[in-house]
């Protein structure tokens, strides 16, 4: 077996290593040994001299993130075996090889073992997104890995990780190369994707797209909007390319505006609407910032759906965006019929699910309706999140009727 860097921690700081959390602050770790660099794999040791776990290293506040519990070499066997792992479970469940999806998180990071690695697959086009250096030094063991357990399906694989690493960067990371990264195709070469989600059709950019290109970890959320659309005129404000906007046309919804500061984000939602066959009577769509958009409208929905972007990406930001958060809900309320639904979600991992609850409460207060929690919601099932790692729990979403 191959023989790895030997970090050792400070006494006592092996207890959430023991419980399985796969993250380790520098603040645990007792000296770094010379010429460490980031993104190496490393051996981590208790001060006793026992053997906790093998990670990558990299410098800033999370020092080392655990990619395997039992000593072992990790080369390409180990990445595809990883990876395997992964399909397998999305398999076991239901998720793969389903006429209505083609779509769908192959990896989630730390909910697959594999902190700092995001794989989505659109149809054949697999999107890599690293967020450690060491992900970033093992992608070509990770498409030898796709290709291996895909073979002809795979179509290509586009590599969507320079902005995330110039992210990592600036929170304290030195990868080598990381700052001259491009995204790009690795392997292969495609067209914009057209996937097929719970019998809905939707373009998928992957190149100029947010995130991997398409919001996969709100397909369950997205089948209440056709639930409870019926009859209901819609508001899918933070709409991006409309999926929650084609769920609520499907269900029967009298009519739908879809609002986005992107004129992008509306011209993937208008095609969008056009791929599902829906009359353009039925669809309105503003490229608008819609804090200002609510506050000037005077129309009155029967259903609103708010998903926004992060509104804090870090913990010292969290007072503003629950002020944020406060803010946009009570503008919604206002806007809501009587019986009216509200669909309200936070993607910010800084925020907890408490904190965006109250930050919801406080709206309903401010405006004094009468709201009641219908449904509490997360990411879908092929976003899992180990029950020893909570913080992969970033998605938070209510459903609530408002009187």
């Amino acid at each position: 077996m191959e023989h790895y860097t030997k970090i050792t921690l400070k006494q006592g700081k092996e207890y959430a290593v023991l419980r399985f959390h796969p993250w380790i602050f520098s603040g645990a770790v007792k000296s770094l040994p010379a010429g460490i660099s980031d993104g190496d794999i490393v051996e981590v040791y208790s001060s006793a001299g026992d053997y906790l776990a093998t990670a990558h290293y990299q410098q800033g506040g999370i020092a080392l993130k655990i990619i395997s519990f039992t000593q072992r070499t990790v080369d390409e066997d180990f990445w595809l075996e990883r990876l395997k792992e992964a399909v397998e479970r999305r398999k076991a469940i239901g998720l793969t090889d389903h006429a209505g999806n083609n779509a769908l998180r192959l990896v989630n990071s730390e909910g697959d073992g594999l902190p700092g690695l995001i794989i989505d697959w659109y149809d054949g086009v697999a999107v890599i997104q690293t967020h450690s250096a060491g992900m970033h030094l093992a992608k070509p063991a990770l498409v030898a890995a796709l290709q291996g357990i895909f073979a002809d399906r795979l179509k290509a694989v586009y590599d969507k990780s320079a902005e995330t690493m110039r992210s990592t960067e600036e929170q304290g990371g030195k990868a080598a190369g990381r700052s001259t990264l491009t995204d790009g195709f690795i392997f292969g070469q495609s067209e914009m994707p057209v996937i097929t989600e719970m019998g809905h059709r939707f373009r998928v950019d992957v190149e100029k797209g947010q995130k991997t290109g398409f919001f996969l970890d709100q397909r369950m959320n997205r089948m209440f909007a056709q639930f409870y659309g019926k009859g209901r005129k819609t508001l899918n404000a933070f709409c991006y390319s409309g999926a929650f906007s084609v769920y609520a046309l499907k269900g029967g919804a009298t009519r739908v505006d879809s609002v986005d500061s992107s004129a992008q984000a509306i011209q993937w939602t208008r095609e969008n609407i056009e791929l599902n066959g829906f009359p353009d009577e039925l669809h309105r769509e503003y490229t608008a910032d819609v804090k200002r958009f609510l506050p000037a409208s005077e129309e009155k929905y029967g259903l609103i759906i708010l998903d926004p972007p992060a509104f804090a990406k870090r913990h010292n930001v969290t007072h503003n965006a629950l002020q944020a958060y406060i803010h946009i809900n009570a503008e919604a309320l206002k806007h809501l019929e009587p019986g009216g639904i509200l669909f309200t979600f936070s993607c910010s991992q800084a925020i907890s699910r408490e904190m965006f609850r109250s930050a919801v409460q406080a709206a309903a207060i401010e405006t004094g309706r009468e709201v009641r929690i219908l449904h509490q919601l997360s990411q879908g099932p092929d976003h899992p999140v180990s029950i020893y790692h909570p913080e992969g729990e970033y998605l938070k979403g209510l459903i609530l009727l408002v009187g």
